[in-house]
């Protein structure tokens, strides 16, 4: 079978769950060659290799780590170089697609981005994408060259699946432009115990129902009680009653959880836009006319201040 390179989205080695997912889907159309990069990549090889790597490439340098995106494309340049993949697949993050049009543009290729399922195909593999809003689906296929595709988190399910996993070092010659854009400043970003937004397979979110800051503790607590991350809509982070790194819409980030529970929010396209895709979505509101109950699996007509503490318990009383 013809070699697909995915490339390794980590933290010191600890590989994260969208890379995961990508070798699941990489292994329907070939074999999963894994680019792992930078301060732990040869760490990353147990986990990939029990999810389906049949080699994994690494390669660390300090340039991955004190200079932004060129070093990675040179990196995974080189590795496209030396494998001749029939794909490249990479995490649907702001990096990532950066990571990846860049590539794309190198090797003269075609780019896919969002993609939300992959297929194998007669002439290459096959994509679905959302579109409008999450209002179609399309298939697409790359037609010149090499297809550079980026997967949206939760796109498919992580499934063991172990292989030899034999790790190489991949020889890389950075560019001239790789020590353009230099780091000079890092800040930790706080922890809250919850699943990364966009990676988290349930998201509670709140919007101008919530009316003020000191009423998103409820939907913390739901969150909370269900493992969840917490999201807000546009209107709750302009009104400033969340970080604008929680905001769920066209201008915020997308998630496409298994569950999704909107409360508060009355679903404008713009909300709309970076949640459609959840596998299911439960909307509170009292408005019964409110457009998030357009696309819901389930709705329920309630104040939330009356409905949401009442999930939260019976959540919690059944997890006993």
């Amino acid at each position: 079978m013809a070699e697909i390179l995915v490339y390794v989205d980590h933290v010191d080695g600890a590989v994260r769950k969208p890379t995961l997912e990508l070798l699941t889907l990489a292994r329907r159309i070939g074999n999963p060659v894994a680019v792992a990069l930078g301060n732990g990549a040869a760490d990353t090889a147990a986990a990939l290799a029990e999810h389906g790597a049949v080699k994994v490439l690494t390669a660390d340098a300090p340039e991955f780590t004190e200079y932004l995106v060129v070093p990675k494309v040179d990196a995974l340049q080189a590795a496209y170089e030396a494998v001749s993949p029939a794909a490249v697949l990479v995490p649907s993050s702001a990096e990532g697609k950066e990571i990846a049009a860049r590539l794309a543009v190198r090797i003269g290729s075609g780019i896919i981005t969002d993609a939300v399922d992959l297929e194998a195909g007669d002439e290459g593999p096959v994509a679905t994408q959302s579109a409008f809003a999450a209002s179609f689906s399309t298939k697409s296929r790359v037609s010149k060259g090499t297809p550079v595709i980026t997967v949206k988190p939760n796109s498919a399910p992580v499934e063991a699946a172990p292989a030899a996993g034999a790790v190489e070092a991949l020889a890389v010659t950075f560019g001239a432009l790789a020590t353009g854009t230099k780091v000079t400043g890092r800040t930790p970003r706080e922890s809250t115990g919850r699943p990364e937004l966009t990676e988290a397979a349930i998201v509670v979110s709140g919007g101008r129902g919530v009316n003020g800051a000191e009423n998103f503790g409820i939907i913390e607590a739901l969150a909370d009680s269900l493992g969840a991350a917490v999201g807000a809509s546009r209107a709750a982070v302009d009104a400033g009653w969340y970080p604008h790194s929680n905001q769920v819409g066209q201008t915020g980030k997308s998630v496409s959880p298994q569950l999704y529970i909107a409360s508060g929010i009355s679903g404008a396209i713009q909300h709309r836009a970076g949640m459609q895709t959840s596998k299911t979505i439960v909307a509170i509101n009292k408005d019964a006319e409110a457009p998030i109950f357009d696309l819901v699996d389930y709705g329920v007509v309630g104040d939330l201040f009356d409905v949401v503490p009442q999930l939260t318990e019976e959540v919690k009383s059944r997890k006993g």
